[in-house]
């Protein structure tokens, strides 16, 4: 071929380098692999078969495995039986492992077995990144993300799901009765033999026998939900339409100069709003500083969990979410009325003062009524409410709320900062992931899944930040 570049001949013989080292260039990724798990002490960390057993078929050392899982989940092969395949092709891994080609029962038991392990080496890189002054800030960002378990919609029941599935079958029960009796007639409309109909109609019983079961289980379960595939996933609302997936809720926080994720947890509550101490908490302990800024959603507004993360050292930065019933009706809301702490009063949008009367004890929170007895005329009174007079309550440690609040004021790029810091890394593993997104199943395997998802990224970060040489000489220090 004329004017192309033209490839080799595949009979002529060739000369190959000497050594697979001939083959891996001094800035490849792999010698951080190689390095950094040579530098763990496994047995510490809670590895199984670091000292091998007297008798019996040797096996592979956990280092050769963590070095094969880690390079996997750092290149997008999380399967065990892609990475049997990869050992057997891929120099980079023929090099890594020196030629070791384990089988993939071999590989996925290693994951599987050493979740304790696997989980405290990414707490590890995290100390080695503190060390190296990555976490200088003293700024994270916190958000929850759902990802996908192996557990399809179908096998999961919620009260809701398992109504209309009961109901579903009961009526194609009652439809089939019909065309049973319509054929004991012998009209002519039926298009199904009387054989036919009453396989249908065994075999539709059957499965309420099924469902009834199923119904029996959810009802003891804790949250009323269960998932026959993988029974730690949930059903819960992803996006901003509402859409349900089953799956779970992957806590991260997110430090805000090098975007490194500084801890993560896996939990399979739908919901953030109980999350943001244990977050910050970790957090707090991954970067070893007390003083830490914790910028979060309004999805993470609670009162005591704000309170608790405050009494910790740090300072969270969390929008209030508007969710007052006045506002909907076109009244006036909470917000429209002004806090006078040297009086502990209020004042109304009519200028008048709402007085405390009473305490009272909601949710286990101690919340002071306001209300004022001139509301009954008042000329804006249809605007404030249709009661006798409008009351407003007040949380013990409200003022801890209100500080936050004018900091956040002070502070009006905090949510853009927080959205740009961490969502990104989410958007990325799960990139990394595909559509399928955990491989796993149950609470404790998926967490494994996520610490090697979690440790890939962080390293690919550093790497970009500091260069391979540097990681590799700070690792070796």
């Amino acid at each position: 071929m004329k004017r192309f570049i033209e490839g080799e001949c595949r009979h002529q013989s060739t000369l190959f380098p000497e050594s697979l080292d001939d083959y891996i260039h001094e800035d490849n990724p792999v010698k951080v692999i190689d390095v950094f798990v040579d530098e763990l002490d496994l047995s510490v960390l809670g590895f199984n078969g670091v000292i091998p057993k007297d008798t019996g078929r040797p096996s592979y050392h956990p280092a050769t495995m963590l070095k094969l899982y880690i390079y996997g989940y750092l290149n997008r092969i999380q399967s065990s039986r892609r990475l049997e395949r990869e050992t057997q092709r891929n120099v980079e891994l023929m090099w890594l492992l020196e030629r070791l080609t384990p089988d993939f029962k071999t590989i996925s038991d290693f994951r599987k077995n050493n979740g304790k392990g696997i989980q405290n080496v990414c707490r590890e890189f995290i100390n080695l990144c503190r060390h190296l002054k990555l976490f200088t800030d003293a700024v994270v960002a916190i958000d929850g993300s759902k990802f996908k378990a192996v557990n399809n919609r179908d096998k999961n029941f919620t009260k809701a799901k398992m109504a209309t599935r009961i109901k579903k079958t009961e009526e194609n029960i009652f439809r089939y009765l019909e065309q049973l009796d319509k054929a004991d007639l012998k009209e002519p409309s039926n298009k199904l033999s009387k054989h036919e109909l009453n396989e249908k109609i065994t075999s539709l019983k059957a499965q309420m026998r099924e469902l009834k079961l199923i119904e029996e289980q959810r009802q003891q379960a804790s949250d009323k939900q269960v998932s026959l595939t993988d029974p730690d996933a949930r059903s819960m609302t992803s996006g901003a339409k509402g859409k349900a997936l089953v799956g779970y809720n992957v806590q991260s926080a997110v430090d805000t100069k090098n975007h490194l994720i500084v801890s993560h947890k896996v939990t399979n509550k739908g919901s953030d709003r109980d999350q943001l101490y244990d977050a910050a908490r970790e957090a707090q302990k991954a970067i070893a500083q007390k003083n830490l800024t914790v910028l979060a959603d309004k999805g993470y507004y609670k009162g005591e969990e704000i309170l608790a993360v405050t009494e910790s050292g740090m300072k969270p930065l969390v929008p209030k979410a508007l969710t007052s019933g006045s506002k909907v009706l076109g009244r006036f809301g909470k917000q429209d009325f002004q806090y006078l702490p040297e009086k502990d009063e209020y004042r109304c949008p009519a200028g008048q003062k709402l007085t405390h009367h009473f305490t009272s004890v909601e949710r286990g929170m101690n919340l002071k009524v306001y209300w004022s007895t001139l509301c009954q005329n008042c000329a804006i009174k249809n605007k404030c409410t249709s009661g006798k007079e409008r009351r407003i309550k007040r949380w013990e440690h409200e003022q801890v709320l209100d500080s936050m609040e004018s900091e956040l004021e002070k502070q009006p790029d905090a949510m853009l900062l927080r959205k740009q810091t961490v969502e990104h890394p989410f958007g990325t593993i799960k990139n990394w992931m595909g559509a399928t997104h955990f491989q796993m199943r149950t609470l404790k395997h998926v967490s494994t899944e996520m610490s090697l998802h979690v440790l890939a990224y962080n390293l690919k970060r550093v790497m970009s930040i500091l260069g391979v040489k540097a990681l590799i000489k700070a690792i070796q220090v």
